[in-house]
């Protein structure tokens, strides 16, 4: 969904976007949660998520310090690391690799 949501997207339209700016969080939020919960059931695949740790701590920042939300780390972490993290989860899933749609790196930041 993150892929679809930042399509052809640019980090002016994401901050001019509310809408878009909570799809994205409540994403990465999910995502944060759903690793958290992994490493509890399955700590053996968990543990070749690369950067999970990291990824479960952006989650902690955006649920419970939602005041002070960096929109260009949030895009950042959108544009840079979640091509990559959607690479992983998918080999790990055994599904086949998809193109993602090209997310504007920071246009204006």
């Amino acid at each position: 969904m993150l892929s679809e949501f930042s399509a052809s997207k640019s980090f002016t339209d994401y901050q001019a976007d509310a809408m878009l700016r909570s799809a994205v969080e409540r994403q990465f939020e999910i995502i944060g949660e759903a690793l958290n919960q992994l490493a509890k059931v399955a700590p053996e695949i968990a543990a070749q998520v690369p950067d999970r740790r990291r990824i479960v701590a952006f989650r902690n920042i955006l649920i419970h310090g939602y005041a002070s939300v960096d929109d260009a780390l949030v895009w950042q972490v959108l544009a840079e690391k979640r091509p990559e993290l959607e690479r992983s989860l998918r080999e790990l899933l055994g599904e086949p690799a998809r193109d993602s749609p090209a997310v504007t790196r920071r246009d204006d930041v």
